[in-house]
């Protein structure tokens, strides 16, 4: 009697312990599942506003120099080119054309910006404004070998007018907008169309400047977008900013606060983005800068917090 009571114990043990780490094991699907969008959407993005950043950055140096009186070769981004092709009806067109490593190293970029601007309009200007359009243009980062390529165009407009490098001087803050779609093929071949719609106020001084970021988009009910249109898994995402996002040029422009909102409404699944965690999932404080960021998530009827490192 001992002996079958005994093993009835036995079973029922081994029966719980299988129905427990069962649940277990789907708690850990459900949650892998529900996470892999939306990190691959965050690191995404992330990067891909580093990358037209610095891109959007490299234009405005070149029609900052153009219209400022200095030398030809001056503003031209390192390993790059500058073509203009001229004047046609009433619309100047000027290539810049990649073929290696930025300024600092961070980034090998190959392909061509194409800049149009209309006769008489300078860059300086209150309301100036150009079209920039991303023509196979390759950006590899060199710290992991990955590589995205651009093709699109955008409308780039200088909001308040004047330069950034007047700031600390003669202005306490300049304001840029940038509008348009794009089209980016990742590294693992799939090619995704996104929608953008930015404001850039840059303010601080030279060397120690602060660009903050802040979406003006609308689509589909949604407000405040920065982007929107389909992520890698050919589903369709709305990203907000909730908090302008600021980043620090002595933390090499990587975001230093602020926050996102990503929605994937046909699968149920959210995340809200918190900038400004270091390596031990804390807020940063003073000059500290960031090596990572926060993803609080929720997919239906589950939810959770994870740290992932800035791209």
């Amino acid at each position: 009697m001992k002996a079958t009571n005994l093993f009835r114990l036995i079973a029922l043990s081994t029966a719980v312990l299988a129905i427990s780490f069962s649940s277990c094991k789907k708690d850990n699907t459900d949650e892998t599942s529900a996470t892999a969008s939306l990190e691959q959407l965050s690191t995404d993005e992330t990067n891909v506003e580093a990358v037209t950043d610095d891109a959007l950055k490299d234009v405005e140096n070149v029609m900052s120099y153009h219209n400022s009186g200095y030398k030809s070769t001056d503003g031209i981004p390192c390993n790059a080119t500058l073509d203009s092709v001229g004047v046609v009806n009433d619309t100047i067109t000027m290539y810049i054309t990649y073929d290696g490593l930025n300024c600092n190293g961070t980034r090998n970029r190959v392909g061509q910006v194409q800049i149009r601007k209309a006769v008489g309009t300078f860059w300086g200007m209150e309301g100036a404004s150009v079209q920039i359009s991303y023509i196979n243009f390759a950006v590899t980062r060199v710290a992991t070998g990955r590589t995205i390529t651009l093709n699109g165009t955008k409308t780039f407009t200088n909001v308040s007018g004047g330069f950034v490098w007047q700031l600390g001087t003669t202005l306490t803050s300049v304001i840029h907008r940038v509008e348009g779609s794009m089209n980016i093929t990742f590294d693992n071949g799939t090619t995704r169309s996104w929608n953008v719609a930015r404001q850039r106020t840059y303010t601080g001084v030279p060397d120690a400047l602060v660009m903050t970021i802040e979406g003006f988009g609308s689509a589909e009910g949604y407000e405040n977008l920065v982007t929107w249109g389909t992520n890698r898994q050919s589903e369709q995402f709305y990203t907000q900013i909730t908090t302008p996002v600021a980043h620090r040029q002595l933390c090499g422009w990587d975001p230093v606060s602020g926050t996102k909102v990503h929605q994937i409404p046909a699968m149920e699944k959210s995340a809200i983005i918190t900038f400004g965690y270091n390596n031990n999932n804390e807020p940063i404080s003073g000059d500290e800068c960031p090596t990572r960021f926060r993803v609080d998530w929720t997919h239906g009827s589950i939810s959770g917090t994870k740290y992932i490192q800035l791209p």
